[in-house]
């Protein structure tokens, strides 16, 4: 058996969530069947090298095609042209990790994942370029081409079946996992050096994530700022951190610290490399991620993961995500964000139950058990 696979999300060097998902999906996915040959593609004129240590297994060929994204979106957007196996050659079956175009022919099988709807749900949370490019993607159309749909939460799948008419028969629920740097034990010396780097005071609340609307970031502002002021944190020496590169919209966000005059309590980190993350989540007394929606949303987990209370939306896949082992609140709500923040700081007994939990909770997520179940449902 032959299967093509789509890494051109990986040819921009990024690291979002779909490049993190398609990563980790690859490394547990590929070695699982030596009899089965992976064609990856992706495309473009800047030197990209795939430098992942999957990319050197025996059974898999990277084929690098020298097209512009835009040319070939283009032509697979009004002319269904040309076929991935014109590209890359022979291919049984096609797997996209994500909904760029692509066009095969009918012997060959199409299976999608989708992450989200939220560009349908919610198209004001995304700039008008990135609106675009989704209508460019069509995704309704992809979705209904496709033999075969993989969603990484019910909540998904139910948006695929509401949105599109997908038959949920078609759909297979597959979570993704939870990377081993995200669950790893942290040394003293690396917390220390990771306080010193960004700056971080002894005691703070976290937000980690993009800063853009979708993430409702100025209600946690909101609400820390009027703790502090007539609330359980007056007086403390407590701080909120919110790290995490700009989204779009963002100004607003970064102002309003200032238009409070909360400035001096409330600390954006900017960009936040990779492997300081954990140690951001493990350092922090609390995790809040308030997001008016999520395809599935892992930071809340991988927050549980470094053994620190979270604080979470109850809409969209975040109940599904952290089922009872966060404490869930109306993202409409600041009164209620309020009062959960309050409770879980002030609530000793409260805070060590749900860091139990929480452990508890992470096993559920695991990249091997997501790499085996996507092969398996892919040439099933």
């Amino acid at each position: 058996m032959i299967i093509g696979i789509d890494i051109r999300m990986l040819a921009k060097g990024g690291k979002t969530g779909v490049e993190e998902y398609t990563c980790n999906l690859l490394e547990n996915m590929l070695s699982l069947n030596k009899d089965i040959r992976f064609k990856l593609f992706y495309n473009g004129f800047r030197k990209q090298e795939m430098n992942y240590g999957w990319a050197e297994f025996s059974n898999v060929e990277t084929i690098k095609l020298k097209i512009p994204n835009k040319v070939l979106d283009a032509s697979l957007r009004f002319f269904d042209f040309p076929r991935m196996e014109r590209l890359i050659g022979k291919i049984d079956k096609f797997f996209s990790p994500h909904i760029f175009l692509s066009s095969v022919g009918p012997d060959v099988e199409k299976i999608v994942t989708f992450h989200d709807l939220s560009f349908e749900k919610y198209p004001e949370f995304y700039s008008k370029q990135k609106n675009f490019w989704h209508f460019s993607m069509d995704p309704k159309k992809q979705a209904q081409r496709s033999d075969k749909i993989i969603a990484v939460s019910e909540s998904t799948k139910q948006d695929l079946t509401e949105c599109y008419g997908i038959d949920p028969q078609k759909i297979r629920v597959i979570y993704s996992g939870l990377s081993s740097a995200a669950t790893g034990d942290i040394s003293d010396e690396k917390k220390k050096e990771v306080r010193e780097k960004y700056r971080l005071p002894e005691n703070f609340i976290l937000y980690l994530g993009t800063i853009e609307p979708r993430k409702n970031i100025k209600s946690l502002i909101s609400a820390f700022d009027r703790s502090k002021r007539s609330g359980f944190l007056k007086n403390s020496a407590m701080k909120l951190i919110i790290a995490g590169s700009k989204g779009w919209l963002y100004k607003e966000i970064l102002g309003m610290p200032e238009k409070l005059g909360s400035q001096k309590d409330i600390i954006f980190t900017g960009f936040l490399e990779e492997k300081d993350k954990p140690v951001l989540y493990n350092l922090a007394e609390l995790f809040v991620y308030p997001s008016f929606y999520e395809g599935f949303g892992f930071p809340p987990l991988e927050a549980m993961a470094q053994g620190t209370p979270v604080i979470t939306s109850n809409i969209s896949s975040i109940p599904e995500a952290v089922a009872d082992a966060a404490i869930t609140i109306n993202p409409y709500n600041t009164d209620e964000l309020l009062s959960a923040m309050e409770n879980v700081l002030q609530n000793e007994k409260l805070s060590k139950g749900l860091i139990n939990l929480g452990k508890k909770r992470i096993e559920k997520f695991d990249w091997e058990r997501c790499g085996r179940e996507t092969l398996d449902y892919i040439i099933d």
